[in-house]
């Protein structure tokens, strides 16, 4: 039997990992897209790059013999899961989505929603002038108009342009330590941070520092599932639905 997980997330890594230890004859492949030079790279076989569009990726689960579909991508990869989507309505291969539980403000908390990058930036003026931007190398043309405020942008890798005028880069890769994030919003005199509704642990810690500092937080909502895929919220449910439901 043949496994498919759309990765590139802690999740998908950690899913591949429980099923080579919970069905070692089972066959995995884990989906890369390849905007990372060096990926952690999970147990079982690894594909680097795209599919071509939804009808690539349908060909190629045709021609693999693939059993199951995992969309454990990032929970803003819109166009992967509506590509995944409709590949498992071609093929009639079962599909389900893994997405981690988004953060929830607490206590001293001050959030501003925004539906998008674009909604974020507006926002921004009325806000501060010293941003810490988190959202991702992809999504900085978003804030390139934006001339008045200074930013500390934090990726993986390198962004490219468009970029803010006034923008220092750091590239660092999670999981973060709250010292560490106290000190960066300390050091920078950041009054303002940026970040996409991602989720899970390995970067939370700079939540928790905006909350002690009083640094108002605009948060971008992610996108919900493609319409009428089952959802579970970490690896080990998809491990289980693998063995126990989709493969029997």
């Amino acid at each position: 039997m043949h496994v498919l997980i759309l990765g590139g997330t802690t999740e998908a890594r950690r899913l591949a990992e429980a099923l080579a230890a919970r069905a070692p004859g089972l066959r995995v492949t884990t989906s890369l897209a390849g905007r990372v030079a060096a990926p952690r790279r999970p147990p079982g076989e690894v594909r680097v790059g795209g599919f071509g569009g939804a009808e690539g990726l349908a060909g190629w689960m045709l021609a693999q013999g693939v059993d199951a579909l995992i969309d454990a991508t990032h929970p803003f990869a819109r166009t992967i899961s509506l590509n995944a989507a409709r590949a498992a309505r071609i093929t009639h291969v079962p599909l389900l989505a893994v997405r981690r539980p988004g953060w929830v403000p607490g206590p001293g908390d001050t959030w501003h929603e925004a539906d998008s990058l674009e909604a974020a930036a507006r926002l921004l003026p009325g806000l501060g002038r010293r941003v810490f931007l988190t959202t991702g190398r992809t999504g900085l043309a978003a804030f390139a108009a934006l001339d008045d405020l200074w930013f500390l942008a934090r990726s993986v890798e390198a962004p490219a342009a468009p970029c803010p005028r006034h923008m220092r880069v750091v590239l660092d890769r999670g999981p973060f330590t709250l010292d560490a994030e106290r000190e960066l919003l300390r050091a920078h005199r950041i009054d303002v941070l940026v970040t996409k509704d991602s989720g899970g642990a390995a970067t939370a810690p700079k939540l928790a520092a905006a909350r002690e500092a009083g640094v108002p937080v605009v948060i971008v909502r992610r996108p919900p599932a493609p319409e009428g895929v089952p959802v579970v919220q970490g690896p080990d449910q998809a491990a289980r639905w693998i063995t126990e439901s989709a493969l029997g």
